[in-house]
């Protein structure tokens, strides 16, 4: 039986969503629905004290403030971009588009399409978040995706250059300096001089994340966003000093963030532990990471390898690195998880950054019944069906017309029944419409 060595003091939940930041957040989509242009202005300049003459930038402005970066930063995001791009590409390839014929002159297949229109949204607040346009807009436009547009907030009154050199760069086709909810309102509902998207994509603080929860169903999104969530699986082969250093580099994301430790080695989770706290007072974002630890950090104890994946996968958690002598193991033993990372050589920073997977990933449990965003998401699996032997459609007619009827929908039924009538010459009992015609 498993141990737990560390326990979080605060659960990370998620919320009820019938709180005060759903009410004000229903305030601010109605308002943004009812006024448009208006609103958003109104907004802006309230809660971001941005109110330019025009949200979108225009091509010159866009070339002045991508010069004023360090050519090795957009060098860093072109190179980032293209791992992120070579992997999505890689995801579509593989989505194959199928027809059969299931009975002679019968028809039936699939396409993928993309979706017409992506909202991208770009955070800015503690971090401006510049890897969530590579995993946003680059996967969009690898699906195919026509029109992607792209928001991202101010931050303290000032454009963030790297962040709009990220968006251009993926291939974003309109860019705003918008954020928060007027700018998830304005990409849903539409206003004057934003047309309206069919998704949402990319993470947000907890006002984003909720509105993106209301207008669900009137816009796709990607996913329900939550805190960041990293499991470390780990035997006594892990350097406790390196999981400690990955513990907190997710920690850092926010302090509702949990980091937990599941490992078979008693030894590891002491000297993990005892890491953690040498490490902090030196981290620049230690007080975040030092109060997610202290809440929502856990360290359980597990008797053997197979029960530290039974216990992971019951976290279901986003990120999950194994940190064994065979961490390869992991991809036959565990099934819930957003992304697993294996070996010491990888590590959850990698995806978040660099790597080229997608970072937009299940959190909260989620990973029980969904996968992260991917090229996929950003597609529509369509149908379509054709008949062309007269006898095989009067063949399904006859059955369509039983099988109907016991569901009692009768209009069903007399579809089927006219391809019978027309392609067999099979009498209509309910009209006399083809008597002495010939249907064929």
């Amino acid at each position: 039986m498993s141990r737990t060595l560390k326990a979080a003091t605060t659960s990370s939940a998620a919320p009820s969503g019938n709180d005060s930041v759903g009410q004000a957040v229903r305030e601010l989509i109605a308002d943004v629905r009812g006024r448009g242009d208006a609103a958003v202005r109104e907004l802006s300049a309230r809660f971001d004290r941005w109110e330019p003459e025009s949200f979108r930038l225009g091509d010159e402005q866009l070339a002045e403030i991508i010069g004023t970066l360090d050519p090795q930063v957009i060098e860093d995001i072109k190179t980032v971009q293209a791992n992120v791009r070579r992997f999505a590409e890689a995801q579509r390839e593989s989505m194959s588009e199928i027809e059969i014929e299931t009975a002679p002159g019968v028809f039936l297949g699939h396409r993928h399409v993309p979706v017409q229109s992506v909202g991208a949204y770009i955070p800015g607040g503690r971090y401006p978040l510049t890897a969530s346009a590579h995993m946003t807009i680059v996967t969009a436009k690898a699906a195919g995706v026509p029109r992607v547009v792209a928001c991202t907030p101010p931050i303290r009154g000032e454009i963030p250059a790297a962040t709009v050199a990220a968006m251009h760069f993926a291939g974003a086709d309109e860019i705003y300096i918008l954020g928060g909810v007027q700018a998830i309102a304005a990409m849903s509902v539409g206003t004057e001089t934003i047309a309206p998207v069919d998704m949402l994509a990319g993470p947000g603080n907890a006002y984003v994340a909720e509105a993106k929860r209301q207008l669900f169903g009137e816009v796709g999104i990607d996913l329900f966003a939550g805190p960041t969530e990293i499991l470390i699986v780990a035997d006594d082969a892990a350097d406790p000093f390196v999981v400690a250093v990955d513990l907190l580099s997710q920690a850092e994301h926010g302090p509702d963030s949990p980091a937990v430790l599941v490992t078979t080695s008693e030894r590891v989770a002491e000297e993990a532990q005892r890491h953690i706290e040498e490490i902090l007072p030196g981290l620049q974002t230690g007080d975040i990471a030092g109060q997610a630890w202290r809440d929502h950090g856990q360290v359980i104890l597990a008797d053997d390898l197979d029960e530290a994946y039974r216990v992971a996968d019951g976290f279901a958690f986003e990120h999950v690195q194994i940190l064994t002598e065979n961490p390869r193991e992991a991809l036959e033993k565990m099934q819930a998880y957003g992304a697993l990372f294996l070996g010491e050589g990888t590590c959850v920073s990698y995806g978040d950054k660099v790597i080229g997977t997608n970072h937009v990933l299940p959190t909260r449990g989620a990973a029980r019944y969904t996968g992260g965003l991917w090229v996929g998401m950003y597609l529509r699996t369509v149908t379509y069906q054709e008949v062309r032997e007269p006898k095989s459609s009067a063949d399904l007619g006859v059955l369509c017309g039983r099988a109907a009827r016991v569901e009692l929908f009768e209009g069903h039924a007399r579809s089927g029944d006219v391809r019978a009538a027309k392609y067999a010459g099979i009498p209509l009992e309910w009209t006399d419409h083809y008597a002495g015609t010939d249907r064929a």
